[in-house]
């Protein structure tokens, strides 16, 4: 990797894991308030008010942040079956069209989340007692990851950094099962 992209990839990387930490927090927390619901409600006959709309705010944010995480190491939606046949300078562009479109999307979140947050800025959540704003503040804070986590694939890229040899290496579980299904054949031998 190249000198000058190293501090910030480390600065990404700890970005990352820190986001992806904070995303298992939430999903630990989120538990914990929905156990806490079903205990008071079953067991004290007294449900709390804050424990449903706080861990459908909680979700958002594990969902959004890990989304964006995902998109970092590459383990976003895709449908890569047309990489499978390409040369590599064909799943190469199609990465970076990926990308380009992966970084709109994120730009989208926040525009849109950051509108949704300046309608709802003024509103306070009852349950709650915060701001409405805090419902889509994941929203955008998932978008300005994703742009963030995408642009550092296209720099990379373009960078000449062989960010994509990795995944040329992997085969599709489809295809793994049928040459293990033909190497386990004492009659057929298949070498990949």
């Amino acid at each position: 990797m190249s000198n000058n992209l190293t501090p910030v990839v480390n600065f990404l990387t700890r970005l990352s894991n820190a986001t992806l930490w904070l995303a298992g927090t939430g999903l630990v927390l989120m538990t914990v308030f929905v156990a806490w619901q079903v205990f008071c409600r079953y067991v004290l006959n007294d449900s709390p008010s804050w424990t449903e709309p706080g861990s459908v705010m909680l979700m958002s944010w594990f969902i959004f942040l890990g989304a964006a995480v995902g998109i970092r190491e590459n383990n976003h939606l895709g449908f890569d079956v047309l990489l499978y046949v390409l040369p590599k300078s064909g799943k190469r562009v199609l990465r970076m069209i990926s990308d380009v479109v992966i970084l709109a999307f994120g730009a989208g979140m926040i525009w849109y989340g950051g509108a949704l947050m300046s309608l709802t800025w003024n509103t306070t959540l009852p349950s709650l007692g915060i701001s409405g704003a805090f419902d889509y503040l994941p929203l955008a804070g998932g978008g300005v990851l994703a742009v963030i986590f995408a642009l550092e694939r296209i720099v990379l890229r373009l960078a000449g950094e062989p960010i994509d040899d990795a995944l040329d290496e992997i085969l599709p579980a489809e295809i793994a099962v049928e040459i293990e299904n033909i190497n386990a054949d004492p009659n057929v031998k298949l070498k990949v």
